[in-house]
């Protein structure tokens, strides 16, 4: 893709036509202006069909694909092409804000990590300590329409950084970061919640990670592949690394 992107790429997405959504702190791709968020060809080469206008005035950390096309983004920006949108966005499958998707004063910190339930809910992680207004400390449930859905409660959430969010088919939520507790309950850098947010006793990281936990990915047998920075890890037996 000759030039290619002129600062960094964090995240990347995959559409089932082969085309490539980009999110990072560039601000153009093959000389071409975009900021911070694109579509690829197959190719390699830049899409000009997906039209982010001015884009996000700083970070794209995390972007989901949805079924019907759209696309959420997080971050730490704080406008999408000149409209508002603290750290969370969504746009329609050619790039413009969808307006539809409303999340008041949004996420007060960082989004760095986003994961769609099967019912369009979306779970976002980061560094935010509140969403439009509302207590949650790195770890939140929206509704389709960007507005927190208040039956996912975390209680005091986690006490660090949220970097990695993986939703299981029974609807559990894998957690990964730099938190070393969650709702008061140790958890050195992993967890999983239940669906309604509270934290699943049953899973047990024993001492967890002494880093953090930078990614999570789900087989289909239910086990979790973890990437973490670390010198040791306990886990029990039925779970990889």
């Amino acid at each position: 893709p000759s030039t290619a992107a002129n600062n960094l790429i964090y995240t990347t997405a995959l559409q089932a036509d082969g085309k490539i959504i980009i999110g990072g702190f560039f601000t153009s791709y093959n000389g071409t202006s975009r900021n911070r968020i694109a579509r690829l060809n197959a190719d390699g080469s830049l899409d000009t069909t997906f039209n982010p206008g001015i884009g996000a005035n700083n970070y794209v950390y995390t972007t989901a694909l949805q079924a019907d096309g759209k696309i959420i983004i997080g971050g730490l920006f704080s406008s999408y092409d000149g409209t508002s949108r603290n750290n969370i966005a969504r746009l329609n499958a050619d790039g413009s804000l969808d307006a539809t998707f409303n999340p008041g004063t949004g996420a007060n910190g960082s989004v760095g990590t986003t994961a769609l339930q099967s019912d369009g809910k979306i779970i976002i992680g980061g560094n935010f300590t509140s969403y439009n207004g509302t207590s949650r400390n790195r770890i939140a449930r929206l509704n389709a329409d960007g507005s927190l859905d208040p039956n996912f409660n975390p209680g005091t959430g986690a006490n660090d950084w949220v970097y990695t969010t993986s939703v299981q088919a029974d609807g559990k939520i894998i957690i990964g970061g730099w938190f070393t507790s969650f709702n008061g309950t140790s958890r050195n850098h992993l967890a999983r919640l239940n669906a309604d947010g509270s934290l699943d006793a049953t899973f047990n990281p024993g001492t967890g990670a002494n880093d953090w936990v930078l990614t999570t990915a789900l087989q289909a047998d239910g086990k979790i592949i973890i990437a973490v920075s670390y010198t040791h890890l306990t886990l029990p037996t039925n779970r990889e690394v």
